[in-house]
């Protein structure tokens, strides 16, 4: 039986303990190392070199894309299986682009699991079938060529819960300013409310969970 080992990123420790003991049901598989976020898989793997990354997206600070780009150019012959919550193709175009070999959501059965972390340790990849049909579908246009630096900037703090008035106290402006602001990047987004706006911008990565 050939031998696998894993270095599992996610910042929540019940699931990322749940997501571990799948991984030692495994035959073969041993789990070497864990991180809580990108910056901790980034300094593990300066410690120990696993056979793959399994890793999800939503982190704090460094996520999941960004550690794999990382990753990529580090160490570019070491395989990253991404595991996510997140089924939406620019998540999944992101991911690949960044250098992701499989695509795995975690509502996935174990033997799926075993099957892309065997796959993707051999030199190939996987993407489940939801993954791939989500994948096939016409790409979004992303936020960043819809809105301005500053628009992105007010979208991020309008979705983490700040007020016109703090937004402006961060940024500088009156709050004047913020409101039109916010009105044109929910014109430009076709957006009416706030809680629709805040799990848009979770979609699209601009904030974490």
């Amino acid at each position: 039986m050939q031998s696998i080992k894993v270095i599992l990123a996610d910042d929540h420790d019940l699931v990322r303990t749940g997501i571990k003991a799948v991984l030692l049901a495994i035959p073969g598989v041993e789990v070497v190392g864990e991180a809580r976020d990108g910056e901790q898989l980034l300094a593990l793997l300066e410690r120990v070199r696993p056979d793959v990354v399994v890793t999800d997206i939503s982190m704090p600070g460094i996520d999941g894309i960004s550690a794999i780009a990382r990753i990529h150019q580090r160490h570019p012959e070491l395989p990253v299986l991404m595991l996510s919550m997140y089924e939406t193709p620019d998540f999944i175009r992101r991911a690949v682009a960044a250098g992701a070999r499989g695509y795995v959501p975690k509502g996935a059965s174990a033997q799926e699991l075993e099957q892309a972390l065997r796959s993707v340790v051999s030199s190939g990849s996987y993407f489940s079938r939801a993954v791939t049909q989500q994948l096939l579908k016409p790409a979004e246009t992303p936020p960043t060529e819809l809105l301005t630096d500053r628009q992105l900037e007010i979208l991020r703090m309008m979705a983490q819960g700040k007020s016109s008035k703090e937004i402006g106290f961060d940024l500088g402006l009156s709050s004047k300013t913020v409101d039109a602001h916010r009105a044109r990047i929910m014109g430009r987004l076709g957006i009416g409310d706030l809680a629709s706006l805040t799990l848009y911008a979770v979609r699209k990565g601009l904030v974490a969970l």
